[in-house]
């Protein structure tokens, strides 16, 4: 038999490897070994570490290890190869190494093994490393001061290595990255070693505890210990952002969030870290990722650092980190997180030795949580709250004000300002927890319990109830003998953190096995802080609706790994005694975890498998039962309920599962829908719990893990069709939600409404029914039916639906057990939960109500100054005498268009409050009565639908009788726009609102919130899709406002009126010149004002008075910049100017002749945006005779293509030169600031170009050089500012130039066009006589192009 003979090479290079085993044995020490690689490059091609050393290494390894089923980490190779003293190159073995090492006095670790085992040194990895360096500079050891002990790779847990991996893998496809990892994952670790294997040159670390910024120092040094051209920096720690970036270092940079939305240019208050917002950030970690980051500020925060891909140029990668990541799970595509739980966990720490037996468990110091959950109804049932049958812990620790008003009946004797109001109720459960009991577990009931829980954690509502507490204890006859640390502080503020831990600490002592503490907190200490010696947690504080993120983080603070004078901490506790609370809480925490549908069998598992670790045990007089998966599996559902009702419906839980079964007929009715609808996103995640929306069966499932686990080249052809066929289903699912998501954010507020028995069920079935044609077609999207309703009904989880309505309608009826104030709040407080469904339908938010009005008219405001926080109490707001006209016993005020009720709650409040004894002891009746009273006496309502009176009827009186005076008017609009005299004399009629006689009514206020515009149908030409525009109506609202009025108007509408807007102009043109006007406030960024609704052009609302005459105090809001000026609102313009400034600069600017009369019209060559689309005949990529003219036009973005000349149709034009500029710029806030260069940049188009309606043509020019001048006089900042005065939406029409005057662009001008943009602009200020404050207003509001 012959075989072909094959001659290998005679000649290799070696490779000298290092490497570790992660186990007790070998810890401390590495390996050197040499293997043989085999190649033809040469050495020189071979850098350490490199992927064909890596293969050699591993090849040698595992020829003597793999039978011994060792798991090793390979940590270093090196091509062994020196040059020696006589210019020779030389190979080395380890041999020679392992020489350096015994010489250094590096001791060689012995194992009662086989004899390749006594090649092991017990030293670091740069200790291995200098040696072979040692060898190849011909040394014969190592000096003492290069010796180190702790210089190696950190060891990583398998969960760990899995979300490197993991991420890395991701980051090819994607660049956000969320680590849904408990506490005491190694996050800071885990995510500084992605930076490092990704080699990213700028990273950032977001934090919102600046108390870590240690932490992560330390950790920095334990992975880039190797990395010496890597830095650390920080504001405390290490170099300074600005040293740097002035080094062009390699950094890993720390910034506390608090500190980075300080800045303006984020919307902020100072000037600072204009590094950090100017640097293009490789990798950005966001530490603590649910706390703040979905603010107004702490969005504005990530929008400035994580910067987007421009062309390819770079990425920003984003990891953010979190325990409890309930707000952020919607945010990220499910292949873009990486979840590690208190399940998984404790799984890893049971099934340890099945894996690496004999091996140290990493998990073993973990303890096991167990949660017990006591019943109080029948010790305390007068503390349980009705709606959310829980113990209401703000009403139990209630303490004394001394306000008569505020505690219901004056102080007794002997009772001070501070005190409990219920103390004997305290005192008894204190005695209750401390009950010596056969049959029942409390947990302070015996001393061996007492020391089981030495030391533990109370966590109570408030600073104030903190502090009583803290008395309450010290002279208990059990607690006294306990050190009370009260971390929440003695006055009204908590105290710092680093302060609160060193009181722990210093009360435990050095002994904590012989001391006793109880540490009272309301927030501080139970987030990334960790104190081991706590066993026990007692959640005194919160409901049924407390977030499920801040729960958890505060029982997993007793979590924490302790080793105590010998012993291991193996179980710690949490007492909770709010039930139904903490039923909610375990499931969704499980849920979050496991990402399983509501009720399938994925849920029940892990549910299952969360009871075996952390089992809850109920008490209930005497019984003591432990919690089955059924019972919590039924809690899950409400949670769901109550999820879905807090979040207005906007929720991927209110849908079932038929949306993954969708068939093709589905699929097109659905987009039937979305032509009619539109799709939308979620406006605002959930708050609290949000878990995955897949909600597969359990096969389909963990069929799609297992797919997704297996690589891809290993995947089938079936298998791939398979995982697109479910991406498929998920993706239709989501698709199906946006389109839906119109409808379903609609429905809370009319359920809030249906007047229909407390008793009686709203379905998904009966929804439509109980509302009536008119209300339908004003509160659904146009165009939508009841009958296309009732075609997708089925797709809402019925049960849910029920839930989630009893559950608004329940808040609404309970509110009606509580006095004026406290419901106001309740009722308000439901209404936050309701969405804005669009532009035409703005809910006017109780924030924005309380804004508008008192600083109108005054009266009772509910917030703070700011109006971004709610108040315990209202503050009175005066506006001189206007308050006391409006708001008094005789005072009777119209809401001109309720929709919600709240303008009404608003003034009933504050009518009401205006006849409330002072000081007086009023009881609940009569502040009933009263208030009922000032409801039908003092309060008229206009609404546009019957579906709007009971929505009003609800906010005013809830669930109780009582008379209203209000009216539906179908045709409310029309009546306003072409019968306002028989509208007016209507609404002035006595008999109109049944209050007998022939007399007039006499309004001293209308107010409210009138609808913007209504739809003007039409048919869009390009789509022949019947579209509809808008037409503005509210117009017709202020001006029958003000027929009706005996005094005063206060609405809030946009402020598109002031300089355009379609069907305006007479409206403008009368109230440009009315002097009734007593104050405006003008929001040119509407957001600030309603931050997810796009009006457009602004928003303002106003106070008129029929007797006042003369100047109008005009406030311009810019955030948290308020300008208040004393003017007249016509300064002899067409338009108003909104800032009155720039009014004065206008007078000295106005020409014979506008710039505007050069600029074109849109469609300048009669062309439309989408030409090239509809007609690709008529275009080239490439020039050529016959497409001759360049074409600048919008394909997606911004392109030039080439086109035939026939299709042009000013030839004169297109010969010539001219200007192009875009017909879009944006002069809406971005960050907290106006886009200061109001236009884009323009730019010469030479003869034979042209454009399509995308650009503005400007000029006609036969040579270039006036071309050319007038793309610098648009450069000017002076161009700009002029621009900007009618520019109020992103559009650039021909008209936004109209105060623009027009110059002589030749070369014999009085402006030397041959200067600099910033010269011109100078003799362009002289030209015109501007001041030097004028000058630099100008400068202040407009930036150059960059």
């Amino acid at each position: 038999m012959s075989e072909n003979v094959k001659f290998n090479s005679t000649f290799e290079y070696k490779v000298i490897y290092v490497f570790r085993i992660n186990d007790g044995k070998h810890s401390g020490c590495v390996k050197i070994g040499d293997a043989t690689i085999h190649t033809s490059k040469p050495y020189t091609d071979f850098a350490p570490n490199c992927h064909e050393l890596n293969y050699a290494a591993k090849q040698r390894i595992d020829s003597y290890t793999s039978t011994a089923g060792v798991i090793y980490d390979l940590l270093y190779t090196e091509i062994a190869v020196f040059t020696n003293d006589k210019g020779k190159l030389k190979a080395f073995r380890d041999h020679k190494v392992h020489d350096v090492l015994k010489r250094s006095g590096i001791e060689v670790k012995k194992f009662e093994t086989n004899k390749v085992q006594n090649e092991w040194f017990k030293c670091d990895l740069e200790t291995a490393k200098k040696a072979i360096k040692a060898v190849k500079e011909g040394k014969m050891a190592l000096n003492s001061s290069q010796i180190s002990n702790d210089k190696n790779p950190i060891v990583f847990r398998p969960e760990q290595k899995e979300a490197i991996k993991k991420t890395i893998a991701r980051y090819k496809h994607d660049t956000k990255m969320l680590w849904n990892a408990k506490m005491r994952f190694g996050k800071t670790l885990t995510a500084l070693e992605v930076a490092k294997q990704m080699g990213f040159k700028r990273t950032i670390i977001i934090t919102h505890r600046p108390v870590v910024s240690d932490g992560w120092f330390e950790d920095f040094g334990k992975i880039f210990y190797d990395k010496p051209d890597y830095f650390f920096g920080s504001k405390t720690k290490g170099k300074t952002i600005s040293d740097l970036l002035k080094h062009d270092n390699k950094f890993v940079y720390f910034a506390s969030m608090q500190d980075l939305r300080g800045s303006d240019k984020v919307g902020g208050n100072f000037d600072k870290n204009d590094d950090v917002f100017k640097t293009d950030w490789d990798f950005v970690v966001v530490d603590e990722a649910h706390e703040g980051t979905k603010t107004e500020l702490g969005k504005n925060v990530l929008q400035a650092v994580i910067k987007e891909d421009k062309n390819n140029v770079y990425k920003t990668y984003v990891l953010e980190l979190s325990g409890t990541p309930f707000n952020l799970l919607t945010d990220f595509e499910q292949e873009s997180i990486y979840t590690w739980d208190y399940i998984m966990e404790q799984e890893a720490k049971t099934t340890w030795d099945k894996y690496h037996f004999g091996d140290s468990n990493p998990y073993e110091e973990l303890p096991r949580m167990n949660i017990f959950t006591y019943h109080l109804e029948k010790s305390l049932p007068v503390y349980i709250d009705v709606m959310d049958k829980a113990f209401n812990f703000r009403e139990f620790f209630r303490l004394w004000t001394g306000d008569v008003k505020k505690d219901g009946r004056p102080i007794p004797k002997g009772v001070s300002k501070g005190d409990f109001v219920h103390e004997q109720d305290i005192k008894s459960f204190l005695d209750l927890i401390c009950k010596k009991d056969e049959t029942t577990n409390y947990p302070f009931s015996t001393s061996e319990y007492r020391n089981f829980f030495r030391h533990s954690l109370w966590v109570v509502p408030g600073v104030r109830e903190a502090k009583a507490l803290s008395a309450l204890l010290k002279n208990h006859h059990i607690f006294k003998n306990f050190t009370i640390v009260n971390v929440a502080g003695d006055g009204d503020e908590e105290i710092d953190t680093t302060d609160a831990l060193k009181a722990v600490k210093k009360a435990m002592t050095d002994n904590p096995d012989t001391t006793y503490t109880i540490t009272l907190s309301c927030g501080r200490l139970t987030t990334g802080v960790s104190i081991p010696e706590w066993t026990a947690v007692l959640m005194l504080a919160g409901t049924y609706s407390t977030a499920a993120s801040q729960y958890l983080q505060t029982i997993f603070r007793v979590q924490t790994p302790a080793n105590i004078n010998g012993k291991i901490k193996e179980e710690c506790f949490v007492f909770d005694f709010a039930p139904d609370r903490t039923l909610k809480m375990v499931a969704e925490s499980v849920q979050l975890s496991a990402q399983a549908g509501s009720t399938n069998p994925v849920a029940e598992v892990a549910l299952g498998k969360f009871l075996n670790f952390c089992p809850v045990i109920a008490i209930e007089d005497s019984n003591m039962k432990e919690y089955k998966v059924a019972e919590l599996l039924q809690e899950l559902k409400k949670a769901y309920a109550e999820r879905v009702a807090r979040n207005g419906f906007d929720d991927p839980k209110i849908y079932n599962d038929e949306l993954l079964k969708l068939t093709e007929v589905e699929l097109k009715e659905f987009e039937k829908l979305k032509k009619i609808v539109g799709d939308s996103k979620q406006t605002k995640k959930a708050k609290d719990i949000d878990i995955n929306n897949e909600g597969f069966n359990e096969e389909e499932t963990e069929e799609e893990k297992n797919l997704k686990k297996k690589p891809k080249n290993d995947l089938t052809k079936e298998e791939k069709a398979r995982l697109a066929e479910l991406k498929e289903k998920r993706k239709n699912r989501d698709s199906a939600i946006s389109i839906l998501r119109a409808i379903s954010i609609r429905m809370p507020l009319l359920v809030y409404g249906m007047d229909i028995d407390i008793a009686v069920d709203v379905t998904i079935d009966n929804f439509a029914d109980l509302i009536d044609d008119v209300s339908w077609e004003e509160f659904m999207p146009k165009g939508v039916t009841k009958a296309m309703f009732k075609q997708f009904s089925k797709y809402y989880d019925k049960d849910i639906f029920v839930a989630a309505s009893r559950r608004i309608r329940y808040i609404a009826k309970t509110a009606d057990e509580l006095e004026p104030t406290e419901r106001v709040n309740k009722i308000a407080g439901l209404f936050a939960t309701f969405k804005n469904p669009d532009k035409e339908t703005v809910l006017t938010p109780w924030r924005v109500v309380n804004m508008h009005l008192s600083d109108t008219i005054g009266g009772y405001d509910f917030y703070d100054e700011t109006h971004n926080n709610l108040l315990d109490e209202p503050r009175l707001i005066e506006q001189e005498q206007i308050t006391k006209n409006i708001f008094n016993e005789n005072s009777l005020v119209l809401e001109i268009n309720s929709k919600t009720g709240l303008y009404p709650l608003y003034m009933t409040y504050s009518l009401y409050m205006s006849k409330l004894k002072k000081d007086a002891e009023v009881s609940f009746e009569e502040k009933i009565k009263l208030w009922d009273e000032t409801v039908k006496s003092q309060v008229f309502v206009i609404c546009k639908t019957p579906m709007a009176k009971l929505i009003t009827k609800r906010t005013l009186l809830g669930y109780r009788q009582g008379k209203i005076n209000m009216h539906a008017f179908d045709d409310l609009i029309m009546q306003l726009k072409e019968k306002t005299d028989k509208f007016v004399e209507k609404v002035l009629s006595k008999s109109f609102w049944n209050l007998g006689g022939n007399g007039k009514m006499k309004f001293n206020a209308v107010v409210g919130n009138p609808p913007y515009q209504e739809q003007d149908s039409g048919k869009n030409k390009l789509d022949d899709v019947a579209r509809t525009s808008a037409i503005s109506v509210y117009q017709y609202f202020v001006e029958n406002s003000k027929a009706i009025t005996n005094r005063y108007v206060s609405l809030i509408i946009p402020t598109r009126w002031m300089t355009g807007g379609r069907g305006l102009d007479d409206f403008r043109e009368k109230n440009i010149k009315d002097k009734h006007y007593i104050c405006l406030h003008d929001y040119e960024n509407d957001r600030e004002v309603f931050p997810n609704t796009d009006i457009g052009g602004g928003i303002m609302y106003f106070l008129w008075d029929k007797e006042y005459f003369g100047k109008v105090d005009y406030y311009s809001h810019n955030f948290d910049n308020v300008v208040c000026v004393n003017r007249e609102l016509y300064t002899g313009d067409s338009i108003i100017i909104r800032d009155y400034n720039s009014a004065l600069i206008l007078k000295k600017i106005k020409s014979h002749r506008s710039f505007m009369d050069i600029v074109s019209s849109r469609k300048p060559f009669g062309l439309a945006a989408d030409i090239s689309r509809k007609e690709p005949e008529l275009f080239a990529s490439n020039k050529s005779d016959e497409f001759s003219v360049k074409f600048y036009c919008w394909d997606g973005v911004p392109c030039i293509k080439y086109i035939k000349e026939s299709a042009i149709n000013d030839k004169v034009l297109l010969k010539n030169y001219k200007v192009f500029i875009s017909k879009t710029g944006d002069p809406y806030m971005r960050l907290g600031r106006i886009n200061k260069a109001i236009l884009r940049k323009p730019f010469v188009g030479d003869n034979y170009t042209a454009c399509s309606e995308t650009y503005l043509s400007i000029g006609s020019f036969e040579d270039s050089i006036e071309a050319e001048n007038i793309v610098k006089y648009i450069s000017t900042k002076f161009f700009r500012f002029l621009v900007l005065q009618k520019k109020k939406t992103q559009n650039v029409s021909k008209e936004v130039f109209e105060f623009v005057p027009m110059l002589n662009f030749k070369d014999n001008c009085d402006i030397d066009w041959k200067r600099n943009i910033k010269e011109i602009d100078e003799q362009l200020y002289e030209k015109y006589n501007l001041s030097k404050e004028e000058i630099n207003y100008i400068n202040d509001m407009i930036e150059y192009f960059d």
